[in-house]
């Protein structure tokens, strides 16, 4: 397991950069996976990778497993690589921006919502 001060440093790079409430995250989930064809249920909608960070949202510091970790460790990694946090909210211009953008939502960063 991670000693206390790198968790407690990891705990707060993940809520830095996951800006979307659970609530917020679940219901993106659930529009990302709807189609004209079909729709999942609620509780299996999203990537694995969204279903996890959603399930962290929802659990207390003291609960989190070694995979928690490695996901948080992951979507820090992403986010921080992807995202203009400096310069956030920015209007999406382009195709690209879009897909960028909608990418990093089912991560549970919204970069068109304010940072904390």
């Amino acid at each position: 397991m991670t000693d206390a001060l790198d968790l407690d440093a990891l705990w707060e790079d993940f809520h830095r950069v996951v800006n979307m409430t659970s609530q917020e995250l679940a219901d993106w989930l659930r529009v990302r996976d709807a189609d004209e064809r079909t729709e999942p249920l609620p509780e299996e909608a999203g990537t694995p990778t969204g279903k996890h960070v959603l399930a962290i949202l929802q659990k207390r510091r003291t609960d989190l497993t070694e995979d928690d970790l490695r996901v948080m460790r992951k979507v820090v990694d992403t986010v921080t690589s992807e995202a203009d946090l400096e310069n956030e909210p920015e209007p999406e211009r382009t195709e690209e921006d879009t897909r960028r953008r909608h990418r990093l939502m089912t991560l549970g960063h919204d970069p068109l919502k304010a940072t904390r």
